[in-house]
């Protein structure tokens, strides 16, 4: 995650003096504005829309798709559960994906799970993990199917070259304080369909009947809600924007010099990337659970596995396993094929994927010199009596 110190705090002066807190405000569009801009051109996105989080940037960006009662929409096993609620809020129902090594979704499965109800797809790159977007973008193409990338876990990243979320019609991106941009809480919408953004932008501000946008002459005015951000997060933006790149630029060398060390093991395996030439986020796999485990215990500081980190993990999504919304007449589930049921063999690849992998982390605000030291102490020997031992 990126820190935040005192230029953030600097940031906020001047908006703080001006009185000029809220999105509309400022005539000028103030630091949202800004960053909106600066935003578009570093992603080569056409259109953004900061919002208040990236839940909020999910669910508009499906609400503006026309997604809506009767369809389903594919999403992984193995992401925030805002992921598989988001379609939900539309009225859609979530089919859950099962991933693969690289921690993404398994194109695969995706091909398995597509039903004539399918309208959508929301790939999430995990943890600076990138999906197979060309995969994806291909298999999206050939079933007439709309991609959301939820970037909210990987703001930043690129995949062959290109950010992520400049692949699908629209994507969504998280800015609270676990994420690449930190501003503790925060999101945006990045989309190159104009009528998508002006759907987009009506439907995350209530009162944007009364803004006057030009957009709304092409497109009718639809009922929306309120997710709008406000110009504190946007002058806390416009300095974590400027961080970004040399934040990635560290996590690529940390990776590049963990990942060399780490290969040496013969009791796990450097997880595989969908683009490595650009991997900025490091897990290692092993052979049983029970080896993952220990691995986690050994290195408490800094490594977790992914099974036990339990509100990333489909099992867990109680209301969503349970088909639960706040009123039961509004339950999108009552208009959904009956064949969407997240039963026992449910993603099976995946629950075993994530109990044998451990997350390690690249540590880009400490001195690299540290991080290859914890790598060189993570490389591990199997003995004759079977428990892990340390190289030195």
């Amino acid at each position: 995650m990126a820190r935040v110190g005192v230029r953030e705090w600097l940031a906020l002066a001047p908006v703080m003096l001006s009185g000029k807190l809220a999105r509309y405000s400022d005539d000028t569009g103030g630091p949202l504005k800004r960053f909106e801009t600066d935003f578009c051109e570093k992603f080569g996105v056409a259109h953004a829309l900061t919002m208040c989080n990236g839940t909020a940037a999910l669910i508009s960006a499906v609400a503006a798709a026309g997604i809506g009662p009767g369809d389903e929409v594919l999403v992984p096993a193995y992401t925030w559960i805002a992921t598989a609620a988001a379609p939900l809020a539309a009225g859609a129902v979530p089919v859950l994906v099962d991933i693969d090594h690289t921690l993404t979704m398994d194109p695969a499965d995706i091909l398995r799970k597509i039903t004539p109800r399918t309208k959508a797809i929301i790939p999430v790159h995990m943890s600076n993990m990138v999906c197979d977007m060309d995969a994806i973008m291909r298999i999206a193409k050939e079933h007439n199917l709309i991609v959301i990338e939820d970037a909210c876990q990987a703001v930043g990243l690129t995949y062959k070259g290109k950010r992520t979320g400049s692949f699908g019609h629209a994507s969504a991106y998280s800015f609270n304080q676990f994420k690449n941009i930190n501003i503790g809480e925060g999101g945006a919408l990045a989309t190159g369909d104009h009528t998508l953004f002006a759907r987009a932008r009506m439907f995350h501000d209530i009162g944007a009947l009364f803004r006057g946008h030009l957009e709304f002459i092409k497109e009718p005015p639809i009922l929306g809600v309120n997710f709008k951000a406000n110009q504190i997060q946007g002058a806390m933006l416009n300095v974590q924007l400027s961080k970004l790149d040399p934040m990635i630029a560290k996590m690529r060398r940390r990776y590049d010099v963990m990942a060399e060390i780490l290969s040496h093991s013969d009791v796990m395996r450097v997880g595989p990337h969908n683009d490595i030439g650009a991997a900025a986020g490091l897990h290692v796999i092993f052979d049983t659970e029970d080896d993952a485990k220990r691995f986690a215990a050994e290195h408490k500081r800094g490594v977790y596995r992914l099974y036990d980190s339990s509100r990333h993990v489909f099992t867990n999504w109680q209301p969503i396993l349970q088909k639960r919304t706040a009123h039961p007449a509004m339950n999108p589930y009552n208009w959904a094929d009956k064949a969407v049921d997240y039963g026992g063999d449910t993603c099976t690849q995946s629950l075993d994927i994530l109990r044998r992998t451990c997350r390690i982390s690249l540590g880009e605000n400490y001195p690299l010199m540290l991080m290859a030291h914890l790598a060189k102490r993570m490389v591990q020997q199997r003995p004759a009596g079977g428990q892990l031992a340390y190289a030195t």
